[in-house]
């Protein structure tokens, strides 16, 4: 039986960021559009560049990752799935030991109604912690 990868492997594997036309009408995009499929790299790189005590929300994160890689919009299936990936690899890393500092503030874009919440397999109250620590609603 072959190992699962963690969450670190993932992001290290994820495919890279491309820009192709929207497939069909979903979730306000339109057929043809210009789609970024983000990576977990792009939104660790997004994330890391909120000041502490800020935050943004998903849909404009998406905006602005589309608007930075010339598209029009940012998928928001791919995107949430690289926002986990990049959750739970923080997660690892500082489970590690890695300082909280160098690590990807994720909890700057995962608000206390978060889809994502319901999915990471740590307690969710971590990240609600670090948005507290910084001033944040929780």
């Amino acid at each position: 039986m072959a190992k699962r990868k963690s969450w670190t492997e993932k992001m290290a594997g994820a495919p890279p960021a491309q820009v192709k036309p929207c497939p069909a009408e979903f979730a306000g995009m339109s057929p043809g559009q210009a789609m970024l499929i983000p990576t977990p790299h792009l939104i660790a790189d997004f994330v890391r560049n909120i000041p502490p005590g800020e935050q943004r929300d998903v849909p404009a994160m998406r905006a602005a990752l589309a608007e930075q890689h010339g598209a029009e919009v940012c998928c928001p299936v791919t995107t949430g799935i690289h926002l986990r990936i990049l959750t739970e690899a923080m997660f690892e890393r500082w489970e590690a030991g890695e300082a909280l500092d160098r690590l990807p503030p994720v909890w700057r874009v995962i608000d206390p109604k978060a889809p994502v919440l319901k999915k990471v397999s740590f307690d969710p109250d971590f990240l609600m912690d670090c948005r507290a620590a910084e001033g944040l609603p929780v």
